[in-house]
């Protein structure tokens, strides 16, 4: 490695983009293998945390608040990759979805924009993270709200067309909101503390 490569790692890795990095500073492929498939499972887990609502398909759920996390964690590329990674063994066939059934069927289901959603809110959130945005309570709130709200618009695009236009946002999206503020004021309590307590390190 070159004097510049060296220069550039050694940047990196005493002012770390995202949290990932400060937490296990060891780099290399195996590693983001390990971090992207291990955090398809915890969304997969996250999302057996679920109630059922009777006047909607979509459920409550835990997905949101791991997809948006795991951004905000990993920054924008592996954050997307592992929400992909989450996707495809949804899509495979493993039961790891929340409403939608597994297999190809999913993609076409009525919550299909809301697991196309997660890889674009999973982005937005790590790109917005790995400009510091995650490090002070107001910018990280920010950064969850506005990858909250990437997530949800991509679920009601498609959602309207099972439940009309018109009971679009009372199907999909309000009886969700306090959930999310909820998930939003918890990610904004650790991501911050997280970045303090390794500073005080």
């Amino acid at each position: 490695m070159n004097s510049k490569g060296e220069q550039y790692m050694a940047e990196t890795m005493s002012h770390p983009k995202v949290l990932i990095d400060s937490l296990w500073t060891r780099d290399g492929l195996a590693r983001d293998f390990t971090l992207v498939l291990g955090g398809s499972l915890l969304i997969a887990a996250a999302a057996q945390l679920r109630i059922s609502l009777p006047f909607t398909p979509v459920p409550v759920s835990g997905q949101t608040f791991a997809v948006l996390l795991l951004g905000a964690l990993y920054g924008a590329k592996r954050g997307a990759a592992t929400a992909m990674t989450y996707l495809m063994l949804g899509i495979i066939g493993l039961p790891v979805f929340s409403a939608a059934p597994p297999g190809v069927a999913a993609l076409v289901s009525p919550t299909a924009g809301y697991l196309a959603g997660f890889v674009a809110a999973a982005w937005v959130t790590g790109s917005l993270s790995e400009r510091g945005w995650d490090r002070k309570p107001i910018t990280a709130a920010l950064a969850m709200l506005i990858g909250s709200a990437v997530l949800f618009a991509c679920g009601l695009l498609w959602l309207g067309r099972f439940t009309g236009w018109d009971l679009v946002i009372q199907t999909g999206l309000l009886p969700f909101i306090p959930g999310d503020l909820l998930k939003i004021a918890l990610a904004t309590a650790l991501l911050p503390a997280s970045w303090r307590f390794l500073g005080r390190r």
